[in-house]
């Protein structure tokens, strides 16, 4: 097993890619390779009074888990489901075979928070859609960590997730340590320092995401200033990604399928004066 870890021996380094208020730091097709099932990771950070409303749009094969740290979120499925959830709180809307939604952020102060997209295995990727929300109250918390998604230290996720992952929130103050032991089984580890200065692996992460090679044990993490950071850690995930606009799949039929329904969904919905006419 790897000891140690250099800032050489870290996989992958990136920043992102900002568009106006949305900073995309991993992508299907990049950095999503390396750490699949997670395959997609949005940061999102406005100012407050409104924020960033997306309209109707269409999944499949994939879960998106969202992270509204200080904003509040209004959410709709074309099945007719619309939930609130709090600022803190999840809002998680598996796919499966085909599903579209839309949601609009709330919030007076200035808005943090994070999208993810889980591809979803072949027993869950063409499955019926559903979606939970999550209030903050309800977030498992310990000490410094947020358990998103997956088991930490005897917490557990209230999603039902069929991936073998774990999703973490990080909150450290200055000159305060912390150690993740991977759980049985995950080979691979990434973390995005949102605020501070993240020490690790004989580096500074500030507003970065990084993956840490593969047979790690142990990785210690101290904070340089206030920090916040998510942290995943996944077990092998033995499936090729294939790749539509809006959907990510683990085989060229499933995908077929997944995007056939989703276009006859919004054929519907056009139909029904939901979509403006394409």
């Amino acid at each position: 097993m790897t000891t140690s870890i250099t800032p050489a021996s870290l996989v992958y380094r990136t920043e992102g890619k900002r568009h106006g208020p949305i900073t995309r730091l991993v992508s299907p097709s990049d950095v999503g390779q390396l750490i699949k099932p997670f395959v997609f990771l949005d940061y999102i950070e406005a100012q407050g009074g409104g924020g960033p409303q997306f309209g109707f749009h269409p999944h499949s094969g994939i879960a998106t888990l969202t992270f509204p740290m200080t904003f509040d979120v209004e959410h709709e499925t074309s099945q007719g489901q619309i939930d609130h959830v709090k600022a803190g709180g999840l809002e998680w809307m598996m796919a499966g075979s085909g599903i579209w939604h839309r949601g609009r952020a709330f919030s007076q102060v200035p808005m943090r928070g994070f999208q993810i997209w889980f591809v979803m295995p072949p027993s869950h990727e063409l499955s019926k859609p559903e979606a939970l929300f999550i209030q903050p109250s309800d977030v498992p918390t310990q000490g410094p960590v947020k358990v998103l998604l997956g088991s930490y230290q005897g917490l557990h996720s209230p999603i039902p997730s069929p991936n073998d992952v774990t999703y973490v929130w990080v909150s450290l103050q200055d000159g305060e340590d912390w150690t993740y032991t991977l759980p049985e089984g995950h080979e691979r580890v990434w973390v995005f320092a949102q605020e501070g200065d993240l020490q690790v692996a004989g580096t500074s992460l500030h507003r970065e995401l990084a993956v840490f090679p593969q047979g790690l044990q142990h990785i210690g993490f101290k904070a340089k200033g206030p920090c916040g950071f998510l942290l995943g850690s996944t077990a092998p995930y033995p499936h090729d990604l294939h790749m539509g606009y809006y959907s990510v799949h683990n085989s060229a039929d499933a995908l077929v399928q997944g995007e056939a329904r989703i276009q006859a969904i919004g054929d519907e919905m056009r139909s029904l004066g939901k979509l403006a006419a394409a």
